[in-house]
C-alpha cells in the first residue's frame, strides 16, 4: 500500500484590511468645488458683463439721441405794444388774464401785473421768441385815451420802442405714443423744486452711484417714524431707468435690472443730466388718453403757469405726487391730496427748505388747482385744423413735427374768443327773436395788412373739433361777389357816376333757357348810378354792368383776387351763383382791402426746431393783381354800404366806428353773408343752416348782426381808408353821370381817376348844350 504524502494544511491567507482608495477626498472635492464655482462664476460674469454692454448699448441708444417725442408746441401771435398803438387797456387786461397773469399790489415776480387808471405795471416773462429770448422785464405802459403813449423799462428809465408780451400757449400737436411732456431744462427748473424733490426722493443723488443703501436705510426710518411711506428707497437714476426702460411690473429681476442699469447710467452720464431727464420724464398724472410727463407740463395741467413761477406750496403739491399720481389726485381724491402736500410741505421747513412763515401760509392753503384739463382744452379747433394742414405741407410729416418743434402762428386770442363770443351768442339770440331754430355759422378773421388768419370758428359750438364749415361748407355767396363786377368795370373806364339801367331784362342762354333777374325788392329806378347801385346792392343794373364789361373778366379778377377754382362765365355768376366757403371769401376780400395786392392767407409764422433754429418762416411777398384806384374806388363804396346800404344797421349797432362792408344773401333766403372791415380787421360771417334749408334771414338780418357783436366785443377801430396818388375829388352832375368843373352848382362829390379827368366838362356849357331838348321835349 502506498504511502500517502503527509499534507501539512495551512491556514487561510488573510486579505488586506486596507480599505480601496476612493475617487473623491476632501482635497479634491474643495478643489473641484472651487474650480467649478470659478467657471460659473466666470459664466455668469461674462453673462452679466455681456448683458451689461448690452444694457448699455441700449441706454446710450436712447439718452445720446432724442430721448422722448415731443409734440409740437402751437403759440399764439405776441401781442407787441408800441408808443402811438391803437390799444385800449382794457384790450391789454384781457390779453394778460388769457396770459394768467396774476393781479397783484405792486408785481415783482414774473407772471405779475397791477394798474391804475392809466397804467399797468408788468413783470413780463422771459420767452424764447424765433428771432432769439428775451428776458423777463418788468416795464410801465402808459395810456393816453385809448392809445398806448410811453413804455418804460423800470429798473433804469429807460424808454421803450416796443416790447412783447410772450405768446399764448394754444396747443400742444400730440405723438403717436400716449405721452406728453413740456421739455425744461434743468437750469430753467426753480431751485426749490429741485430741493424738495431730492429731500423727499433721494438726498444721497449726488454722491451715490446710480444705487444707495444708505438711502434704503433712512426711507425705512423714516417711514416708520411717520407712519406712512413719506420717502423713497429707490434712487432717483433708479428711477429714471424703471420709467424710461422697464415696465411697471414688480420684481427681483426687474428690480436688478432697475439697479443694473442706475449703475450704467451713473457710469456713462453727468448728475445734471441725470437729473434733467428724470425732472422732464417722471409721470405726474393723467389728462384724457394722455399721460402727463414731467415737471414742465404738470405745472401748466395743475395751476396753469410756468414751472418758474411755481409757489412753495404748488412745489411741494407736484413732487408729493410723484409717489402716485392717482391715488393722490387732487380733483378725484382732493383731501388725500392735501394731506401728502401738507407733508411734503413739514419736510420742507423741517429741513429749512423754507421759513416757517411760509410753511404757514401754504399749509393754510387749498390746493388751487385750475379746471381739470383746462390746459389741454383746444382753444381754437378750427384754426388748428389749419395749422395742422400748413405744418404738414410747409415743414413736413410726423417725424419733424414730434421733435420738439415750436410753431409761432397768428392767432389772435382775443379775436378768437370775441369771434366766438359774438357767434354762438349771436345765433341764440337770431333764433330767439325770429322764433328759428337749426342756425349754425362760421367765422373767419384775418388781418386787412399782413394777410394773416387772426381767428376762425367753424360752428356754433366752438370747442367742436369736427366738421370746419370755416374751411368747408362751400354755399353759394350771392351778392358777396359783385365788388368784383365793381372793380372790374373801375378798372376801365367807368366811375362811381357812371349810369347803369335798372330796367327789366330777360336773358337766354346757349341752351335757350331765359334767366330773368329782379332786384330783391321787386322795384325798377330806369337808371341808377354805379356808387348807388353797389350801394343798394342792387341786381339789375349789376347784370347789366356785368354783362356790359364782360363775364370772362369778371371771373380773371376773380381768380385775381385768389379763388381758385374754375367759374363758367354765366350771366348768374355776377348774382352769386358761384360757392365759396367763409375762407375763401375772405382771401378774394383781402385782395380788394389791400387795395388790389394779393397774398394767399396763412396761419404759421415760423417755426423752430428744439435748439431754437428757424426751420420755416413765412416769406409771402405781395403781388399787385388789382388796379390801386379801382380796389380804393370799390372799398370807398363799399363804406357807403354800411353809412346807407344794405347793412346801414351798423351805424347804431356799432356807433362811432367807420367801418366797410359787402351783403350776401341767397335764393329762398338759405345763406345769409356778411364780409365787413375796420381798421385792422377783415372779418366774413356766413349763416345758415347744415341741410340747406331755408334760413329765412337775409345778410343784413343774420350775418350782420354777428358782425356787429363781434366788432363791439373787439372794440372794432375805424376804418382809415387812404386815397392813393391817382385819384381825386370830383364833382359830377347826378342825372347824367358827368364829370365837370368846380363852378357847378347841384353836383354829387366822389373820388374819380385822375386819367378821367381829361372828361371834365365846363357845367355852363353843358346846360347850354341840354336847353335845345329840353325845349324840343316841351314842345314836341
Amino acid at each position: 500500500m502506498a504511502t500517502r504524502k503527509k499534507t501539512t494544511l495551512r491556514a487561510p491567507r488573510k486579505r488586506s484590511q486596507k480599505k480601496p482608495k476612493s475617487k473623491f477626498n476632501r482635497q479634491s472635492i474643495f478643489a473641484w468645488f472651487w474650480k467649478t464655482s470659478l467657471k460659473l462664476s466666470l459664466v455668469v460674469f461674462a453673462g452679466v458683463l455681456i448683458y451689461g454692454i448690452y444694457l448699455d448699448s441700449k441706454i446710450r441708444s436712447r439718452m445720446d439721441g432724442q430721448l422722448w417725442q415731443l409734440p409740437a408746441q402751437v403759440y399764439a401771435r405776441p401781442l407787441t405794444l408800441y408808443p402811438g398803438m391803437a390799444l385800449d387797456k382794457s384790450e391789454m387786461i384781457a390779453e394778460l388774464k388769457l396770459l394768467n397773469y396774476r393781479y397783484v399790489q405792486s408785481p415783482r415776480r414774473a407772471g405779475e401785473y397791477a394798474q391804475s387808471k392809466t397804467r399797468i405795471e408788468v413783470v413780463r416773462r422771459g420767452f424764447v421768441f424765433k428771432d432769439g429770448p428775451e428776458p423777463e422785464k418788468r416795464i410801465l405802459v402808459e395810456f393816453k385815451g385809448a392809445s398806448v403813449n410811453t413804455i418804460t423799462l423800470v429798473e433804469t428809465g429807460q424808454k421803450l420802442g416796443y416790447v412783447r408780451l410772450e405768446p399764448l400757449l394754444i396747443d400742444r400737436i400730440g405723438t403717436n405714443n400716449a405721452e406728453d411732456r413740456m421739455m425744461v431744462t434743468l437750469d430753467k427748473m426753480p431751485s426749490l423744486l429741485i430741493e424738495t424733490l431730492m429731500l423727499v426722493e433721494d438726498r444721497d443723488f449726488y454722491q451715490h452711484q446710480g444705487v444707495s443703501v444708505m438711502a434704503i436705510l433712512r426711507a425705512m426710518v423714516a417711514n416708520v417714524r411717520a407712519g406712512q411711506t413719506v420717502q423713497g428707497g429707490s434712487t432717483l437714476t433708479q428711477q429714471l431707468a424703471k420709467n424710461i426702460f422697464l415696465t411697471r411690473q414688480r420684481s427681483l429681476l426687474r428690480k436688478a435690472q432697475e439697479a443694473y442699469m442706475a449703475l450704467i447710467i451713473d457710469f456713462r452720464y453727468d448728475k445734471n443730466r441725470i437729473l434733467e431727464a428724470y425732472l422732464n420724464e417722471v409721470y405726474l398724472g393723467q389728462n384724457g388718453a394722455n399721460g402727463i410727463y414731467g415737471f414742465g407740463l404738470a405745472s401748466h395741467f395743475y395751476f396753469g403757469r410756468p414751472v418758474s413761477e411755481l409757489s412753495a406750496g404748488q412745489i411741494a403739491h407736484l413732487v408729493a405726487l410723484v409717489k402716485g399720481p392717482s391715488y393722490y389726485d387732487p380733483w378725484r381724491s382732493p383731501e388725500r391730496s392735501l394731506a401728502r402736500r401738507d407733508l411734503v410741505l413739514k419736510l420742507m421747513a423741517d429741513n429749512d427748505l423754507i421759513e416757517r412763515h411760509e410753511y404757514d401760509v401754504a399749509s393754510s392753503a387749498d390746493i388751487g388747482v385750475i379746471k381739470r384739463g383746462a390746459m389741454g382744452k383746444q382753444t381754437a379747433p378750427a384754426f388748428l385744423s389749419l395749422v395742422r394742414r400748413e405744418l404738414e405741407e410747409k415743414v413736413g410729416g410726423s417725424e419733424v413735427i414730434q421733435s420738439g418743434v415750436r410753431v409761432f402762428t397768428s392767432l389772435d386770442p382775443v379775436a378768437q374768443a370775441s369771434a366766438e363770443n359774438a357767434l354762438a351768442q349771436g345765433l341764440t339770440d337770431i333764433e330767439k327773436a325770429r322764433k328759428l331754430s337749426g342756425l349754425e355759422g362760421a367765422i373767419v378773421v384775418s388781418d386787412k395788412r399782413k394777410a394773416e388768419l387772426i381767428a376762425v370758428v367753424g360752428g356754433r359750438d366752438v370747442k367742436y373739433a369736427g366738421f370746419n364749415r370755416a374751411m368747408d361748407a362751400v354755399r353759394p355767396i350771392g351778392s358777396l361777389v359783385k365788388p368784383a363786377v365793381y372793380v372790374t368795370a373801375l378798372e376801365g373806364d367807368y366811375n362811381l357816376a357812371s349810369i347803369l339801367k335798372d330796367k327789366p331784362i330777360k336773358l337766354k342762354n346757349k341752351s335757350g333757357s331765359v334767366w330773368v333777374p329782379k332786384n330783391y325788392d321787386k322795384k325798377y329806378r330806369g337808371s341808377v348810378s354805379l356808387h348807388d347801385a353797389l350801394s343798394a346792392s342792387l341786381n339789375i343794373p349789376t347784370v347789366n354792368l356785368g354783362v356790359a364789361v364782360g363775364l370772362d373778366n369778371v371771373v380773371t379778377t376773380l381768380n385775381k383776387m385768389g379763388l381758385d377754382k374754375v367759374v363758367k362765365p354765366y350771366p348768374s355768376l355776377v348774382l352769386g351763383s358761384v360757392s365759396m366757403s367763409p375762407m375763401a371769401v375772405n382771401q378774394i376780400y383781402q385782395t380788394l382791402v389791400s387795395q388790389g395786392l394779393y397774398q394767399p392767407l396763412v396761419t404759421i409764422r415760423a417755426v423752430t426746431d428744439g435748439a431754437g433754429k428757424v426751420i420755416y418762416e413765412k416769406d409771402e411777398r405781395a403781388k399787385r393783381v388789382l388796379d390801386k384806384a379801382a380796389s380804393y374806388l370799390t372799398l370807398y363804396n363799399l363804406e357807403e354800404v354800411t353809412k346807407t346800404g344794405t347793412a346801414k344797421s351798423l351805424t347804431w349797432r356799432v356807433p362811432g366806428v367807420k367801418l366797410g362792408g359787402k351783403t350776401g344773401t341767397t335764393d329762398e333766403l338759405r345763406d345769409s353773408w356778411f364780409v365787413g372791415w375796420d381798421d385792422r380787421d377783415l372779418v366774413s360771417v356766413w349763416v345758415g343752416r347744415d341741410d340747406n334749408k331755408p334760413a329765412g334771414l337775409t345778410g343784413s338780418s343774420g350775418a350782420v348782426p354777428v358782425f356787429a357783436s363781434y366788432m363791439k366785443q373787439r372794440q372794432g377801430k375805424s376804418s382809415r381808408l387812404k386815397m392813393p396818388n391817382g385819384v381825386v375829388m370830383g364833382q359830377f352832375i347826378a342825372k347824367t353821370g358827368q364829370l365837370v368843373n368846380d363852378t357847378c352848382d347841384n353836383v354829387i362829390k366822389l373820388p374819380v381817376k385822375k386819367t378821367q379827368l381829361a372828361s371834365q366838362k365846363n357845367c355852363a356849357e353843358k346846360n347850354i348844350k341840354e336847353i335845345p331838348s329840353w325845349l324840343s321835349r316841351i314842345f314836341g
